[in-house]
């Protein structure tokens, strides 16, 4: 009995690993297939087509709907993308002068649109809104963004000559040596209202948690009453870097972030390596929809663990990981390797990239395959949607004519001409443009064209033509032209009344011209209510106690629908019976 038992055994493996083997050679064979036709395909087109084609970009073509068929961040990246790929995924760092440029207008022509403090282009008084003519004696009319800017990169001191116009003056020639531009991870640190220390994290690439260690080291030395780490619009970066800064707030040896995917040696936990710098002064994350990725990481993990109290809005969902592999000829390809699960066991994950609807479009995590995890001390949190907010602030968004506005850079034109006619103002924290100054703004706009359509317009023209098409509107024009006539007396007067955010968005672009980013974010902090919030949840120590502990109404934490309508349905079976 034991013999026949072992025999069978022993047949079966045999015909697991044949069927192993079938299985593989039968992939081998699909992938060989498929690259066959796809070569063949490729040198008949090459051979046969009309016109001549290019070759690199027909097979780059190729490969991005390939990968564009996966997600939007499986991407190949070939050797002319290098630098780009780097500049925007692992360092900031360039050499050139400090300044950002946008072509405007159908001339083509050139304009500075940002000046960086501390590098060259700044300390040769070169400003947002001045013209450039001229790099090196090379003419820029009718060059691109990418253009110029090669022609502005370069080698740390290499000398570079730029021909300039301000305004009606003349031209001006301004000489200096390129330096290396590096724009950090942390944009911003120092000391808000309550005395609570504030670091605003951009990105998380080299070196973020080096810089955001330097900020709360300075922030401690003002004893602050507590921190709050704004990842606002942070799109994310280096894991690892995600793991460090989570690791100044949060003991050694905590599991904070495990990476899963198919090919089981690229399976990782990540844990605190270090004994945190602050590991009991309140702490507030800021997060809004445009946070994601390793922000994610940094907001969930401490959210998971009681550590923070997060918020603002619901953020981004992306939960996957990526990994570069070298590819021929110095390229590259960048692949989703893994989804990452945060302390509570979470993925925050919010498109479903595997199925997709017909037609290839993409869904969100339906609510109903969306599953309930446990923070360290027994709050309810949710996967598949983000990371969804303590405390949730709704989002504001500006009315129709202030978007028209900076859209049509009416703002930016004003702001220039606002610095080029003051030469100081105060502070950038309490700065505020005078009603004479905005008086001298609705003048200045008087020959300029800023009209929009507003949403009750749209409405209305729609009306109209469903009423034409069916022969109706000769019964209704009357009422059509009287309350078109109203939306139009209704928009002469948005100059007046969007009054409050006007002036904001232009303090904020007239604070840069003198204080630069720095400035930007201290203009604002007077109009941030997230921030507000912030401040005004750690100043009461018992609100934060009750958030962390899971007291009442803070015990679930963004419980989708589904769980909601089934908690009403169980609440009306208990009344029922």
């Amino acid at each position: 009995m034991k013999r026949s038992f072992k025999r069978w055994s022993l047949v079966a493996a045999m015909v697991l690993v044949a069927v192993g083997i079938w299985g593989f050679q039968d992939d081998l064979f699909q992938i060989s297939k498929n690259l066959e036709v796809f070569a063949s395909a490729y040198k008949e087109v090459n051979i046969n087509y009309v016109d001549d084609i290019n070759s690199s970009k027909m097979v780059k073509t190729g490969l991005d709907a390939m990968l564009d068929g996966l997600d939007p961040y499986t991407e190949f990246v070939p050797e002319s993308e290098i630098e780009d790929y780097k500049l925007h995924y692992v360092s900031t760092q360039y050499g050139g002068i400090g300044a950002g440029i946008f072509v405007r207008d159908s001339l083509k022509k050139i304009y500075v649109s940002d000046v960086f403090e501390g590098f060259p282009a700044q300390k040769a008084d070169i400003r947002p809104g001045d013209q450039l003519l001229k790099i090196n004696d090379v003419d820029l009319v009718g060059k691109n963004n990418d253009q110029v800017s090669l022609l502005l990169k370069g080698s740390k001191g290499s000398p570079i000559k730029l021909l300039i116009k301000r305004g009606n003056s003349e031209p001006v020639e301004k000489q200096m040596a390129r330096d290396e531009i590096r724009q950090p991870n942390v944009a911003y640190y120092g000391m808000v209202e309550g005395n609570m220390g504030y670091i605003k994290l951009d990105k998380f690439l080299e070196n973020s948690a080096d810089e955001v260690t330097n900020a709360l080291v300075q922030i401690k030395k003002n004893n602050p009453n507590g921190i709050i780490l704004d990842l606002r619009s942070n799109g994310g970066g280096i894991l690892q870097e995600a793991v460090k800064i989570v690791n100044l707030f949060v003991p050694k040896n905590v599991e904070i972030v495990s990476q899963r995917g198919k090919v089981k040696e690229k399976n990782f936990s990540y844990s605190t390596q270090n004994t945190p710098l602050e590991p009991d002064l309140p702490l507030v994350v800021l997060v809004n929809n445009h946070s994601a990725s390793a922000s994610e990481i940094v907001a969930g993990s401490l959210q998971d663990l009681d550590r923070a109290v997060i918020i603002g809005q619901r953020s981004y969902g992306k939960g996957l990981v990526q990994q570069t592999f070298n590819l021929p000829y110095n390229s590259l390809i960048k692949i989703t390797i893994a989804k990452y699960y945060i302390p509570s066991g979470r993925c925050v994950q919010a498109i479903d990239y595997t199925h997709r609807r017909d037609d290839g479009s993409v869904v969100k995590v339906a609510d109903s395959l969306m599953h309930e995890f446990k923070t360290k001390d027994g709050r309810s949190v949710y996967d598949g949607g983000g990371v969804y907010p303590d405390i949730y602030v709704k989002q504001e968004h500006f009315a129709n004519i202030t978007r028209t506005l900076v859209s049509r850079l009416l703002v930016f034109d004003y702001a220039t001409l606002y610095r080029n006619t003051h030469g100081k103002i105060t502070d950038a924290k309490s700065f505020r443009l005078s009603d004479a100054d905005y008086e001298n703004f609705v003048k200045f706009l008087a020959d300029k064209n800023y009209s929009y359509t507003t949403g009750s317009e749209r409405l209305v023209d729609s009306l109209k033509k469903e009423a034409v098409r069916e022969n109706d509107f000769s019964g209704i024009q009357a009422e059509y032209d009287a309350l078109r006539a109203k939306l139009l007396s209704s928009k002469r007067n948005d100059l007046q009344q969007h009054k409050d955010e006007i002036k904001q968005v232009l303090e904020n672009e007239i604070v840069s011209r003198y204080y630069y980013e720095k400035g930007r974010y201290e203009a604002n902090f007077k109009y941030d209510k997230e921030l507000a919030q912030a401040v005004k949840t750690m100043q009461d120590k018992s609100q934060v106690t009750a958030i962390l502990k899971g007291d009442g109404n803070y015990k679930v934490i963004g419980k989708p629908q589904w769980a909601m309508i089934s908690k009403k349905a169980e609440e009306k079976n208990s009344q029922d019976q």
